[in-house]
Order: structure tokens, then C-alpha cells, then sequence
């Protein structure tokens, strides 16, 4: 028996099935949007300042927008809201909302909203709307911070209480909804999207070297750090308090993944755990289907989006509309494998074939919209089904998180595999080794120097032998550059900032290989380049984006299941392909993993070229001051010589430096 909470127990089925027939039901007001405010102790930011803050990201929120403006006697606090209308399509969903002193400007949904109103209410709180936002209201009311443990859902949300002259401000536990927020100079400026922040005309545009370097590392700025100085990202599951009589800031954790994995294994057999982990599932996917607009799957052909759209139609009497992209001109066309699955489970199926040069029209309007570098080039495709997606639904899951929580990335097997060999090499054979290679360099070496990314992958097994730790093969598959490339790139001294990537809250008796790279990778690769990317895609064609693998439930479960549950024997996902495999046959799914990969090396050979001698000309970089000019030169002369394995290293630079002309040149 399972040693845990009984998913699917009969009492908990009924209340459940009770819940969800309310929501399906019920007039409530659910919205996707984006927020913005600030307080301000100089009295300079006044409404127009705001609502500039606020239009510019008018694509998360076309259907309205809201202000709220509060005076106290040091400071100006002010709230900004963007509305996308999603359950209750009235005005009733304005915001800011307001009960008592507080008042809230809100991004996301709370799922389980109407359980929570049901125990204020015995507590003799009285409502005036089906309004999930209003419930957050009266929960923060009665129990104060400790109202987020009580959520299930994505949010970022800020509730400024008059009374207490006090901000309170929260991101889930995911980190599936942005917040971003800047103190400096007596000023507090906060948003779901950087650029309402950058709107503020005291608002001081510095860019944070180090950011940029880990930037170059990683292609994106990792949480909490941003790429402007006095700029950060909220943590996942923390909140933000700011005393304005006090002029204090803190941030505090509600929520950590790691207390997850730091409990014992279940004692659980596997046919039990196939069941109650299929139970969560599916109340977790269920919960994600409420609307009063279409909602949509985005479905890939792989296990993950599989598992969603399989799991969903299963338990919906109505045909699911499924959305799937293929650009077979640039290599990248699931949708045979796609349609396949639709037709097996009787989805509402939509492929659509895209050009390339389609998707060669999107790379322009990547600045805006990821207005923090950011160099995961699937931002393309993502966009692009986002944007044919839209044309028929406002609502789109995706099945984001399945690799992280059930163990399926490709690196876990070779850190597996090949990293304790490593460690077992007697320390100076394979120091001994690393110097004769620090002595050698790649291009010395006959007939190998000829082997596409045979250099980068020197770079890395030459760090593998130096330090065979797994934090370090873990840190190093994941980078693009080296720190010495990186000195060598950039004209400034470069600090390494603190990370998630170097936790240790994993407790001994948990500790695994496996555990350990998930939990990093679900506070790191997950965060900040998928949630990063999906997002802002989605908004871009203001389609909102839900991730039903990111119900805090289901890593909390997932975390104490045996491991041989999730990666058995080389077999990763093993527990999802089980459940899988009972509504679609294992034959349509065996295929290698495929992705959205996109063909950059050919595209920057010719059709982004003219970008290249733009954005690399040697003018442009020596008047920006950021890069060695020499060193930027060698990297693209030496691709345009051959070196296809620099292209990942010219996306990347092309990226910060089209980011760089539109928010530093305000182009």
C-alpha cells in the first residue's frame, strides 16, 4: 500500500468530481494577464507613468487594463494591470481588486480556488464574485503569507495593504508565471515583464556584466540575477515583502523541491505506483481544462504531450483540440508522428506546415518579447505554434516538466554512465592527462581538429578530467562556453554569480545522481530557458499558457517514488511510458527523442548573415564596449571557416546583440 497521501480514495474522487462539475459551472473570473507597479519614495511616477509601464505589454492583456494609485505620506505606491479574459468575460474581472485595506493586481490562476472559498467562508468571510482573485484577497486576509501553501496553481501576485502601508509579493512554486522586480535610488519597480520596468524614465539601464556572462553560458540570465544592475527575478516559491514606513525589502522561501527529495522513498509496489501516479495526473491535467474560452494541447508525438492530450480525452466527453507545427524545410516535422496519435486517441486535430522562411520571420521580434537575452533558438517554432494555436483557442497546455520530474533528458544517461568512470581514474592520471591537453590545443590534433564539435567537446572532457564531480559535468554539458572563452570574450573582469546550480540542500541519505540533476535542472533549465520560453511566445499572440506537469502535487509525489520507477535501466520516463502505453500502443511512441531543433548553422551561413555583419561589424562592437572586438572577429571568421560547431557560439552573441540594439539603443 502507498505510504502517502491516497490520491484517488473514494471520498477524495467524489470531492473532486464535485469541485471541478462547480467549476465548469460556475460565472468566475479567471484571467491570464501581466502586472506592473512600484512605490515610490521620491513622488515623481504618476499614473501616465504607469499606464506606459503597463501598455507595453499590452500583448499579455488585450481584453483591459487597470490602475490603482495610493499615497502615503513618504512614499507613491501604484498598481497596473493587463487583462486577458479567460472564465467570466464581464467587467466583473477588472483589477486592481480591492476588499478591506488590500488591494491586488494578480497574474495567473488558482485552481483550487473554490475549496479555499468554501473554508473561508465557515470562517464567516462573505464574497461577492466567483472571482479567484477575490478569494486570494480574503485568504491573505485571514492567514497572510501562509496562504500560499494553500494554492494550486501558477500566480505572480502583489497586495499592497493601506493599512499596514505594506507589499506583499509571491511567485509559484514553479515559477511558472515572471516577476521582476528593481530597487535602487529610492525606487521600487516590479513586472511581469522586464520591459515595463526599463519603461520608467528613472529607471537606470546598466547592464550587469556578470549577468551578460552567464548569459553567454548558459544562453539565459539565471534567477534570481538579471541582466540590468539593481534587477532581479523573484524565486520560484518565494515571496517579497516591502515595509514602505520602513523602506525594507526581504524575500523569503515558502516552498522548496528539495524538501521533496529529502524524504524517504515510498514503500509502494510498481503496479500501485502506475495507478495513483495516473489518479494525480489526471486531476492535475482536469483542474487545467476550466474555461469559458477554447482550450488546446500542444502535441508533439512524444510521451509528455502524449501523456496530457491521452489522459485528457480519456476523462472528456468533448474531442480535444490538439496543435501541432512541422517546418520540414529546416528539418523539423513531428507532425506525421503527431497526427498518428490524434487520429488513435480522436483528438480535434490542426497541423500545420510552416516555411522556413516563416520561421525565419519570427528571429526580428525575438528582442521584444525576450527582453532579457535569451538564446534557446526553439523560442522560433514555439512562437510559431503559438501563433496558429491562437487562431482558434485562448488556452494552451503544454507538457512542459515531464523530462525534469520523471527523469528523461538525454545527459542524465551519459552523467550516469560515464561519470563515475571518471571518478574512479586515479586523480593524477587525470590531471596528468588535463595538462598535457591544456598544452595541446584541439587543433593540433591530426584528423580528429576535422570532426564536427570536436573542440568544444575537448574544452569539456579537459574539465571533466580536472574536476569529474557531478555538480561540474552537470554545470559544464550545460554551458556553452568555458570560463576561460568567457575572459577571453568580454573586455571587463567577470564575478561568477551564485546559482541554483550550486545548491547543496540535497541531504546525503537522498543523494543520487539522478535526484540531484533533477532537482537542479527543475530549478535551472526548466525555469529559466522552458518557462521563459513558453511564456513569452504564448504571450507574444496573448495565448495563455498552462503546464499541468507543474501541479506542485505531482514533483512532491514524483520526488519519493523509487528511482527505478523513472530511469530503469537506461529506460528514462519508464513510469509515464507505462501509463502512456495504455491508451496509445507502444509501437506508434518508440522513437528517438526528436525536439524543436532548428537548422542555425545553415541559417547563419545565409539567410541571417546580413545580421552577422551588422551586429559583429567591428564598429558596432568596439562602440558597445562589452566584447574583446579580436575575439569576437576569431569567433566568426573561424565558423565562416569551416568551424560549423561555433554556430551555437554566433546564436548566442547574435542574440545579446540584437537584444542590445533594441533595449540600449532603444531601437
Amino acid at each position: 500500500m502507498v505510504d502517502t497521501v491516497d490520491f484517488c480514495n473514494n471520498e477524495f474522487c467524489k470531492f473532486i468530481s464535485r469541485t471541478y462539475t462547480y467549476l465548469c459551472k460556475a460565472n468566475f473570473n479567471i484571467y491570464m494577464c501581466g502586472i506592473s507597479g512600484f512605490a515610490d519614495f521620491n513622488k515623481k511616477t504618476d499614473q501616465p507613468i504607469l499606464e506606459k509601464m503597463n501598455r507595453i505589454m499590452a500583448h499579455r492583456g488585450p481584453d483591459g487594463e487597470g490602475y490603482g494609485i495610493y499615497n502615503t505620506n513618504t512614499a507613491t505606491v501604484g498598481l497596473g494591470h493587463r487583462r486577458l479574459s479567460i472564465i467570466d468575460l464581464t467587467a466583473g474581472g477588472s483589477q486592481p481588486q480591492t476588499y478591506q485595506s488590500l488591494h491586488i493586481t494578480f497574474n495567473g490562476e488558482i485552481y483550487n480556488y473554490a475549496e479555499i472559498k468554501a473554508v473561508l467562508e465557515q470562517k464567516g468571510h462573505q464574497f461577492h464574485s466567483h472571482s479567484d482573485t477575490e478569494v486570494i484577497l480574503h485568504a491573505y486576509r485571514e492567514w497572510g503569507s501562509a496562504a500560499l501553501q494553500q494554492f494550486i496553481g501558477m500566480f505572480a501576485f502583489v497586495i499592497y495593504d493601506e493599512a499596514k502601508q505594506k507589499l506583499f509579493a509571491c511567485r509559484d512554486r514553479a515559477g511558472v508565471k515572471p516577476f521582476f522586480y528593481y530597487w535602487h535610488n529610492n525606487l521600487l519597480l516590479f513586472g511581469s515583464e522586464l520591459k515595463a520596468i526599463v519603461q520608467h524614465p528613472d529607471f537606470v539601464k546598466e547592464i550587469n556584466i556578470s549577468a551578460a556572462a552567464a548569459y553567454m553560458q548558459y544562453g539565459y540570465v539565471p534567477t534570481p540575477h538579471c541582466i540590468y544592475h539593481n534587477t532581479y527575478k523573484l524565486k520560484p516559491g518565494h515571496f517579497l515583502e516591502f515595509d514602505i514606513a520602513a523602506k525594507h525589502l526581504h524575500t523569503q522561501q515558502y516552498w522548496n523541491v528539495y524538501d521533496a527529495y529529502n524524504k524517504p522513498t515510498l514503500k509502494i509496489s510498481l503496479p500501485d505506483a502506475i495507478t495513483e501516479t495516473e489518479k494525480l495526473l489526471t486531476n492535475a491535467f482536469q483542474y487545467r481544462m476550466v474555461s469559458d474560452v477554447p482550450v488546446g494541447v500542444f502535441l508533439s508525438g512524444g510521451y509528455d504531450s502524449g501523456c496530457v492530450t491521452a489522459l485528457l480525452q480519456a476523462n472528456n466527453t468533448d474531442k480535444i483540440k490538439t496543435f501541432t507545427i512541422g517546418v520540414p524545410d529546416a528539418g523539423l516535422n513531428e507532425a506525421p508522428y503527431a497526427k498518428e496519435i490524434a487520429a488513435h486517441l480522436g483528438t480535434d486535430h490542426t497541423e500545420y506546415y510552416c516555411t522556413e522562411k516563416e520561421a525565419l520571420e519570427i528571429v526580428p521580434q525575438l528582442p521584444f518579447f525576450y527582453d532579457e537575452p535569451f538564446a534557446d533558438s526553439s523560442a522560433i517554432p514555439t512562437s510559431l505554434v503559438s501563433k496558429i494555436a491562437r487562431e482558434k483557442v485562448t488556452v494552451a497546455l503544454s507538457a512542459d516538466a515531464g523530462d525534469e520530474i520523471f527523469a528523461g533528458y538525454n545527459r542524465y544517461d551519459y552523467i550516469t554512465k560515464y561519470g563515475k568512470k571518471l571518478q574512479n581514474i586515479p586523480g593524477f592520471m587525470r590531471k596528468s592527462v588535463a595538462a598535457v591537453m591544456d598544452v595541446v590545443p584541439a587543433n593540433a590534433i591530426p584528423f580528429l581538429n576535422k570532426q564536427y564539435l570536436f573542440h568544444s567537446r575537448y574544452e569539456k572532457i579537459k574539465t571533466f578530467l580536472k574536476n569529474p564531480s557531478e555538480q561540474n559535468i552537470l554545470k559544464n554539458i550545460t554551458q556553452q562556453m568555458t570560463s576561460d572563452s568567457i575572459d577571453a570574450l568580454f573586455k571587463a573582469p567577470i564575478s561568477i554569480l551564485p546559482s541554483a546550480f550550486d545548491s547543496e540542500e540535497l541531504k546525503e541519505d537522498s543523494y543520487s545522481t539522478l535526484n540531484y540533476m533533477m532537482a537542479i535542472d527543475y530549478q535551472t533549465y526548466l525555469l529559466d530557458d522552458i518557462l521563459q520560453k513558453v511564456d513569452r511566445a504564448g504571450m507574444s499572440v496573448s495565448l495563455e499558457g498552462r503546464e499541468p506537469f507543474l501541479d506542485h502535487r505531482i514533483i512532491e509525489w514524483a520526488a519519493q517514488l523509487p528511482m527505478e520507477y523513472k530511469y530503469n535501466n537506461g529506460n528514462k520516463k519508464f513510469i509515464i511510458k507505462e501509463i502512456v502505453h495504455k491508451y496509445i500502443p507502444k509501437e506508434m511512441m518508440d522513437r528517438p527523442k526528436m525536439g524543436f531543433g532548428i537548422p542555425i548553422a545553415s541559417w547563419l551561413e545565409v539567410e541571417l548573415k546580413p545580421f552577422i555583419d551588422r551586429y559583429f561589424d567591428e564598429a558596432f562592437i568596439i562602440k558597445q564596449n562589452v566584447f574583446n572586438n579580436d575575439e569576437v572577429q576569431r569567433i566568426k571568421n573561424s565558423f565562416y571557416n569551416g568551424k560549423k560547431e561555433r554556430a551555437e557560439k554566433i546564436w548566442f552573441l547574435l542574440m545579446f546583440q540584437m537584444w542590445y540594439d533594441k533595449w540600449m539603443n532603444n531601437n
